[in-house]
C-alpha cells in the first residue's frame, strides 16, 4: 500500500498493511520547533534553521527528509494565514528566547518588555494592540484577551462575532490553486484545515488575528454563553455554517480529490475530569451545524472529516459519530473515562482514533525510552486491529521532550509494524 492508501483504509475501518503514522500534518499533531531541530540532528539530516509553520504554538515544519526518515504517512497543506493573521511567506531569521535560530514569516513582528516577555501583533501590525504574549520562561505564545470597550453583555450582536467570517478572498483562492497543483499525485495522505468551520473553538475566540476584535472575546464569557445564551450561539453558528459551506464548495471546486482529510474544528469540550458543557447542550447547539457540514462534505467529496477535542469526552463520542465525524483526535487516554480498551470496544468500528499513541503529559516527556516503547506498543495492540487508528501522540510534542524518547516512540511503531 502507498501511505495514502494506508491511511484511507484505516479511516474506512479496513486493516491496512501497516499501522499508518502521522506527525506534522496539522497544528494538532506535530512537534515544537525545538523538537524538530533535535530530530534533524539525531537523524543526521542537513543542518538548517527550522521553519516556524505555526507561530502561536511555535510548531516546526517537518520537511520531506524528516518525513521520509521517520516513515510518516500524512502530508499537510499549509494554511494561507496563521493564527496571528499573516501569511506564512517571505521567511526571515529569528532567534528564540531559548537561543534557537529559526525562520519566521516576514510579518512575524515582536517587541519585548523589561521582564523578558515577548509580544506579537495581529497581522504583524505593531501599531495595533498585541494579541499574543510569550512569557520569559515559555516556549509558545498565549492569546491576550482584548475586550471590546463597547461590549454590552445584555445586548449581544451576532455581527460582532461574525467579523472574521466571510467569502473566501482572492489571495486564499490563489493559495488553494497553488497547493492543489503542488500536492496532486502525492503518495502521502493529504490533510488540510478548513477555515470558518471551528464553531466555538476557544483558541479562536480571542481572535489573535484581528486588530480590534468586537463581541464576546473573553474565554470565561464565551463558556458561559452555552448555559446563559444558547439561542445566541445557535444563531451565530447557523450564520458561520452558511458562510463556511459556501467557502468549502469553492475549495472543493479548486482541489477536488487532492485532499484526503479535512480538519473541521478544534473545539474542546473536555477537561481532564469532565465536560465543559452537558451532552444535551452539545446536541442542541453544535450537532445540527456539524452534521450539516459533514453531510455536505460526504455527499459532495471523497474527503474524510477530523474532529479535535481534548479531555474526558467519552460521553460525547456517540454525539461526534451522530455529527458525521470520521475521525477523533487527540484521544486523551489519561482523562477520565478515556481508557483505550473501552474506546476501541465501544466505538472503534464507527470512528477512527487519530492519536492516543502515547501520553504527552507524562510518559513522553518524563518517562524512560523503554517506558515510552512499552506504552506505544500497548496502544498499538489495542487500537490498531481492524483499522480505525492512525498513530500519533496525544496532541503536539512539546518543548523539552527528550529526543531519545521521541525516537523511541517512532521506533516502537515501526517495531509493531515489523519494520525493525
Amino acid at each position: 500500500m502507498t501511505p495514502k492508501q494506508r491511511i484511507r483504509a484505516s479511516i474506512d475501518h479496513q486493516e491496512p498493511d501497516k499501522l499508518p503514522i502521522d506527525f506534522g500534518s496539522s497544528g494538532l499533531t506535530s512537534f515544537h520547533c525545538s523538537v524538530v531541530e533535535q530530530l534533524r540532528d539525531h537523524y543526521k539530516l542537513e543542518k538548517r534553521p527550522v521553519t516556524i509553520c505555526e507561530p502561536y504554538q511555535m510548531l516546526g515544519e517537518v520537511d520531506e527528509d524528516l518525513l521520509n526518515v521517520m516513515g510518516i504517512d500524512a502530508q499537510a497543506v499549509p494554511s494561507h494565514a496563521n493564527m496571528f493573521g499573516f501569511a506564512n511567506e517571505n521567511w526571515k531569521p529569528w532567534t528564540t528566547p531559548w537561543d534557537q535560530n529559526v525562520l519566521v514569516p516576514e510579518r512575524f513582528n515582536t517587541t519585548s518588555d523589561n521582564t523578558g516577555n515577548i509580544y506579537i501583533y495581529p497581522q504583524g501590525d505593531t501599531d495595533a494592540p498585541a494579541s499574543g504574549r510569550m512569557p520569559k520562561t515559555s516556549y509558545f505564545f498565549d492569546s491576550i484577551e482584548r475586550l471590546d470597550p463597547d461590549f454590552d453583555e445584555d445586548d449581544l450582536n451576532l455581527e460582532d462575532n461574525l467579523e472574521e467570517f466571510g467569502p473566501m478572498s482572492q489571495a486564499e483562492e490563489t493559495h488553494w490553486v497553488e497547493q492543489a497543483a503542488k500536492w496532486r499525485g502525492c503518495e502521502r495522505a493529504v490533510t488540510a484545515g478548513l477555515s470558518g468551520t471551528g464553531l466555538g473553538d476557544i483558541a479562536l475566540v480571542p481572535a489573535p488575528f484581528l486588530k480590534n476584535p468586537k463581541g464576546v472575546r473573553g474565554v470565561a464569557d464565551w463558556y458561559m454563553l452555552s448555559a446563559e445564551e444558547p439561542e445566541f450561539l445557535q444563531g451565530l453558528f447557523d450564520r458561520q455554517t452558511e458562510i463556511a459551506l459556501q467557502n468549502i464548495a469553492k475549495v472543493h471546486k479548486i482541489v477536488g480529490d487532492v485532499i484526503d482529510v479535512v480538519m473541521i474544528c478544534g473545539t474542546d469540550f473536555g477537561t481532564q475530569n469532565s465536560l465543559f458543557c452537558g451532552v444535551p447542550q452539545v446536541r442542541d447547539i453544535w450537532l445540527p451545524r456539524y452534521k450539516q457540514i459533514n453531510e455536505w462534505i460526504h455527499q459532495n467529496t471523497s474527503w474524510r472529516t477530523f474532529k479535535h477535542s481534548c479531555g474526558a469526552v467519552e460521553p460525547l463520542i456517540e454525539t461526534f459519530i451522530d455529527c458525521g465525524f470520521d475521525i477523533l483526535n487527540p484521544v486523551q487516554c489519561s482523562a477520565n473515562g478515556m481508557e483505550p480498551e473501552g474506546l476501541k470496544a465501544n466505538y472503534g468500528d464507527r470512528i477512527t482514533f487519530w492519536g492516543g499513541g502515547v501520553n504527552t503529559q507524562q510518559t513522553l516527556p518524563f518517562g524512560t525510552p523503554e517506558q515510552v516503547r512499552e506504552e506505544v506498543l500497548s496502544r498499538c495492540e489495542i487500537f490498531a486491529p481492524g483499522g480505525g487508528f492512525v498513530f500519533n501522540a496525544i496532541h503536539n510534542v512539546q518543548a523539552r521532550t527528550p529526543v531519545e524518547n521521541v525516537v523511541a516512540m517512532i521506533d516502537a511503531v515501526h517495531e509493531y509494524n515489523g519494520d525493525k
